[in-house]
């Protein structure tokens, strides 16, 4: 039987014009496809043109000017239709779709959706289940006591994965499915007798528990800053009332 980390995955990562899912917006996003570890992967990529101006941080970041994206990106209507439509398809034939820090990216797209869609992630995925590993979540329960930051970089260079072009979206998805193979094959004594699907259940659960971690040590430090404890996708803020 082929393990989970020795099978087909899929990979997804975004850049943006900030770090707030509620009203950032994605400038371009990748998806990375792979059968097997090692072998030729296809890449899918949509640039986008956000409607919104792109600070000079994000720029700073990921390269992508404001310029370049109103004459070479595309509206983010139809881009956020094919990119719901292609992780549907992806979680359809089965394949687990490795998210880094899932609950940004994956959040992110569904406010995206709503925003442009008057939709959702939910209702793109509502006839296919979805199997999301976070390498971050995943890395962060096996080797809890391991110190150090765990941005993509750091566990590129704790695995040995190459990272060629950081903060571009197919080379960031790339890695991180390479990251999460490298996790299967070091932690393969706890992983092998999990399917993909029960590992979803489970980061689920060590993503709470690290967020409560998180908090915890925010709050003994004097820090307001929150957590939140959901995973792979944080729940839609109700509007105010007016």
């Amino acid at each position: 039987m082929t393990r989970w980390y020795e099978g087909p995955l899929a990979a997804f990562d975004t850049e943006t014009t900030g770090v707030d899912v509620e009203h950032d917006r994605i400038v371009s996003a990748a998806l990375v496809v792979q059968d097997s570890p090692g072998g030729r992967t296809r890449v899918t990529g949509w640039l986008v043109n956000p409607g919104v101006p792109v600070p000079a941080e994000a720029t700073a970041v990921h390269g992508l000017t404001e310029e370049h994206l109103q004459h070479n990106g595309r509206w983010p209507a139809p881009v956020m239709e094919e990119i719901g439509r292609s992780l549907a398809e992806q979680c359809a034939a089965g394949r687990p779709l490795v998210v880094m820090n899932a609950p940004f990216d994956l959040t992110l797209l569904d406010r995206e959706l709503r925003r442009h869609r008057a939709s959702s992630l939910a209702r793109y995925l509502e006839s296919v289940p979805m199997c999301v590993l976070d390498p971050r979540v995943l890395d962060k329960h096996l080797d809890r006591y391991r110190k150090g930051r765990r941005t993509l970089t750091d566990l590129c260079e704790q695995y040995g994965v190459e990272l060629a072009g950081a903060h571009d979206a197919a080379a960031d998805a790339t890695a991180a499915l390479d990251v999460v193979r490298a996790v299967g094959r070091r932690f393969a004594a706890r992983l092998e007798r999990l399917s993909a699907a029960e590992l979803h259940t489970l980061q689920a659960v060590w993503h709470a528990a690290q967020a409560r971690g998180l908090q915890a040590w925010f709050a003994r430090n004097g820090s307001e800053e929150s957590v939140d404890p959901a995973w792979p996708l944080r729940p839609e803020i109700p509007a105010r009332a007016a």
